[in-house]
Formats: structure tokens, C-alpha cells, sequence
């Protein structure tokens, strides 16, 4: 790539072989930046060197519990981004640990004048009662505080090939004749992955205002039964949609914990839920009027939001009875 031989920028980019992370990766290097990839595990993230040519991407070993691993990743870039995040806390990984502390540790290896982009969740509130809005809050909080100048990007429910909603739903109607809904009436915003992507490398390139948060959201806003009819009227498939009151939503997740611990984590991801996720929705998740004012949303970056109507089919078509030759024509 000819703008990689011109201007041979390192970014670091921490969680680069998560979802979103691997779009991001796309995104730099397509624009010519060499990047490092900073992970626990530089060994599963070997499928992004192929997103750009022999040496742009390289892959390190950090641990955002370990303050020198943190240092070596970030020594010598010209940016870094943090996309490090969970939804569900896993033995070590806590949201303390990942979300809230993990950030800061990062900001404060991060040399002054080098730009910083760290991407949280619309939804991040140091009130909140989900300890993973909290602890969202408490990671923005921090970076802010080391770095005043971060941007941060906070995205709504991120669609795309393989992301973990739209499959989700997919693939529970495929085994369930009945999907119970917690929050059935919260509001959504979703936003295609590879919009998001494009944001925040266009952050890393100065076109977003530094000490800004950014909302980002889709061209739409549906409830949670609205998005999960969506995915039965693409599948083709005929399910009851049942809303379940708080107490019973809590009741359930707390029994699918319980046996997510007797398997040994060995729980089905589509089949997983968690209290706290209960009640992060129970709170709508959408762009705040504020942001759309002041231009901080895709938009106010020059992005044209893509709608779930020209993403999503292509890969909700494999749950149709016979895959993508099931289709419904009409008459």
C-alpha cells in the first residue's frame, strides 16, 4: 500500500480481535496505518493479518491487569485505541477490572499528544443500575480524567456478520416456539458495525473533537419485540413473543446462572442471560437529543448510517428452514 510506505503511522489498538475490533483493524489499515493489536491471547487474533499486507499487522501480548504490559503495547505508536469490553464477567475478567480500571491504566501509559480513542456503550451511567453501565461510566471517568483530550465513542447495539444479537434471537427461534422478552418495550438504536468502525478511524485521523463523547446510532429506533419480529419476519419463522415482567425476568436469568456455573461456562451463548443484563434492559438505548445538536453521532463525522433492512438479511438467511433458498415470493 502506497500510503502505508508514505506515512508509516503505528496505531495500538487494544480488543483488536473482537467484532467490532476486527473492522476497526479493517478500516486502519485500509487508510495505511501499521497496527499493533494488543490481546491476552495474540495467537487466536492470527485471521487479521490477511487484512492488510505482509507486516502491517502485528500482534501483541497485553493484559489490562498488568500495567507494564499495557506500556510495552503502546510504546512508540502515534495512536491508541481501546475497544476492550465484556458483557458478561468471566472468572478473572471482571467489569472492574476491564471496563473501569483497565481504561485508565491505558490513558495513563498514553504519552500526551498521542490521540486517544476509547469506545464505551450508549447507556454508560455512573447511576445506573447495571453493574456494566456503571462500570462503562466509571472507564469513560477515568480516561477523561488522565486525558481530557480522549475521545470517546459510545455506540448503540452493533449489527453485523457475527454479531451477538440479531444471531442470537435467530437462532433461538430456530429451537424455541416461545421467545420470552425482558424489556420487551426498551428502546433501541441499531447501528451497523463497519459505521462504527469508520468512526473511530476517522478519530484516530482528527476528524472528531478531542474531550467529546460521541453517540453513535442507526438511521432507526425499535423496542426489543420490534427487533426481535424483525428477525422472525426474516427467517420465516412463526414464534409467540411474550414480554416477562421484571421479577420473572430476574427469576430466569438467575436460574440460566446457575446452570451456566454447574456446566462450567458450557451454557450456550444464545442461551445465556445474567441479572445485570435484566437490567441494563430496562433503559432505553438510544442517541441523546444533546448529541444530535452539538453533531456528536455518525452523522456529525459524515457518516451515512446504514439500516438494518440493507445488512441484515445477508446473514439471517442461513436460519431459514432451508437456508437462503427458502424464500417467500409473492404471488
Amino acid at each position: 500500500m502506497d500510503a502505508m510506505r508514505q506515512s508509516p503511522k503505528l496505531v495500538t489498538v487494544f480488543g483488536g480481535t473482537g467484532f467490532l475490533g476486527r473492522h476497526v483493524v479493517r478500516d486502519l489499515a485500509r487508510s495505511g496505518y501499521r497496527i499493533r493489536v494488543a490481546v491476552r491471547r495474540p495467537n487466536l487474533g492470527f485471521f487479521l493479518q490477511p487484512l492488510g499486507v505482509v507486516g502491517q499487522i502485528q500482534l501483541v501480548q497485553a493484559n489490562l491487569r498488568f500495567d507494564e504490559s499495557v506500556r510495552s503495547a503502546i510504546a512508540g505508536a502515534d495512536a491508541v485505541v481501546n475497544l476492550v469490553g465484556i458483557l458478561q464477567e468471566t472468572g478473572r475478567q471482571g467489569f472492574h477490572e476491564v471496563q473501569a480500571a483497565g481504561p485508565r491504566v491505558i490513558a495513563e501509559a498514553t504519552a500526551a499528544g498521542v490521540p486517544l480513542v476509547h469506545v464505551s456503550a450508549l447507556g454508560a451511567d455512573l447511576t445506573s443500575p447495571s453493574v456494566y453501565a456503571r462500570s462503562k461510566a466509571q472507564g469513560e471517568q477515568a480516561v477523561l480524567s488522565a486525558r481530557p483530550d480522549a475521545v470517546i465513542v459510545r455506540p448503540s447495539l452493533l449489527f453485523g456478520q457475527g454479531d451477538s444479537f440479531f444471531n442470537r434471537f435467530a437462532s433461538l427461534a430456530r429451537a424455541l416456539p416461545v421467545l420470552p422478552l425482558a424489556g420487551a418495550d426498551t428502546r433501541f438504536q441499531p447501528v451497523f458495525v463497519g459505521d462504527v468502525a469508520e468512526a473511530v478511524a476517522k478519530a484516530v485521523d482528527g476528524a472528531a473533537r478531542g474531550g467529546q463523547v460521541y453517540e453513535l446510532g442507526g438511521p432507526e429506533i425499535r423496542t426489543l419485540r420490534e427487533l426481535v419480529s424483525y428477525v422472525l419476519q426474516v427467517t420465516e419463522r412463526r414464534r409467540l413473543l411474550v414480554p416477562m415482567p421484571l421479577g420473572a425476568a430476574r427469576a430466569q436469568a438467575r436460574l440460566l446462572e446457575i446452570v451456566d456455573a454447574l456446566t462450567l461456562g458450557l451454557l450456550p451463548n444464545a442461551v445465556k442471560l445474567t441479572r445485570d443484563q435484566v437490567e441494563l434492559l430496562q433503559t432505553d438505548n438510544v442517541v441523546s437529543d444533546a448529541a444530535v445538536a452539538e453533531g456528536r453521532t455518525l452523522q456529525g463525522l459524515g457518516i451515512v448510517p446504514q439500516a438494518l433492512e440493507a445488512i441484515v438479511p445477508g446473514y439471517l438467511t442461513r436460519f431459514r428452514k432451508t437456508g437462503q433458498f427458502d424464500i417467500v415470493r409473492a404471488a
